[in-house]
C-alpha cells in the first residue's frame, strides 16, 4: 500500500479534479480561442528536493521548454483554425493546419501525462495495481519487460500501457510521434517518452535503455492508480 507521505506529497503538486461536469455555456469564437496555459507545476514536482533518480533537473527543465513549445504552437494553431472558419478559408493550407494541430495537441497531452506519472524517488505499486496487471500480464515483471521492449522499439515515440475501458484488458502500445498508434477511447495509464530528447542530454544517443531503467525508478504509482480508477 501506499504511504500517507508519498500521497500527501502527491496531493502538494496534483489538487484533486472535480469530477462534477462544468456548466456549459454559449460559446463565443473569442471564448473558443482562449490560449492553453503551461502546468507549471509539473515541473515543481519533477524537481523538487534531489529531483529523479538518474533523470537530471537539467534534461527535465530543457524537455519541459519544449512541452511549452507544444503547447504555444497548439495555441497558434487554434487560433489559426478559428479565424479560418470564421473567414470561410479552405484549401491544401488549412488541411495541413488542422493534422499539425492534432500533432501539436497530442505532444501537448502526452507530455503532461508523462511528467505527472513521474516523481522524485519514485514509489510503490498498491496490491491493487499489481494484481490488475497481473491478471493480464501473468506477472508484474513480465508485464514490466514486455513495457520495456515496447520502450525500446526502433523509431521516436512514446510507451503507453492502455486501458481497453470497455473490457478492462491492458496493453503495451508504442505510439510513433504523437499519434500513430493511439487508439481512440482508450485510457491511458503509464507513459513513457522515447524521444531522443527524454535521454539524449544524460545518457548519450544510445542510451534509451539506461533511460528506460531510470523512467522506472521514478514512476508515480498514485498517479497510475488514479488513472486505473477514473
Amino acid at each position: 500500500t501506499h504511504t500517507e507521505r508519498e500521497r500527501e506529497k502527491h496531493a502538494a503538486f496534483c489538487p484533486p479534479v472535480s469530477l462534477t461536469p462544468p456548466k456549459l455555456e454559449p460559446k463565443t469564437a473569442t471564448a473558443m480561442t482562449e490560449e492553453y496555459e503551461v502546468k507549471q507545476s509539473l515541473l515543481e514536482k519533477l524537481n523538487a528536493g534531489q529531483g529523479l533518480d538518474g533523470i537530471s533537473k537539467d534534461l527535465i527543465e530543457q524537455h519541459f521548454g519544449l512541452y511549452k513549445g507544444y503547447v504555444a504552437n497548439m495555441n497558434a494553431l487554434r487560433k489559426e483554425l478559428a479565424e479560418g472558419r470564421e473567414a470561410g478559408a479552405s484549401g491544401p493550407q488549412v488541411a495541413d493546419r488542422r493534422r499539425r494541430f492534432g500533432f501539436e495537441y497530442n505532444g501537448v497531452v502526452l507530455h503532461e501525462l508523462y511528467f505527472a506519472n513521474m516523481t522524485p524517488g519514485g514509489s510503490r505499486p498498491s496490491s491493487t495495481v499489481v494484481e490488475l496487471i497481473e491478471k493480464q500480464f501473468g506477472s508484474f515483471e513480465k508485464w514490466e519487460a514486455d513495457f520495456k521492449a515496447t520502450g525500446a522499439t526502433r523509431g521516436v515515440g512514446w510507451a503507453v500501457l492502455y486501458m481497453d475501458p470497455t473490457t478492462g484488458a491492458l496493453n503495451n502500445h508504442f505510439v510513433e510521434l504523437h499519434e500513430n498508434g493511439n487508439v481512440s477511447g482508450f485510457q491511458p495509464i503509464l507513459i513513457m517518452d522515447v524521444w531522443e530528447h527524454a535521454y539524449i542530454l544524460d545518457q548519450g544517443a544510445a542510451g534509451r535503455p539506461k533511460y528506460i531503467e531510470a523512467f522506472l525508478k521514478n514512476i508515480d504509482w498514485v498517479v497510475v492508480e488514479e488513472r486505473f480508477v477514473n
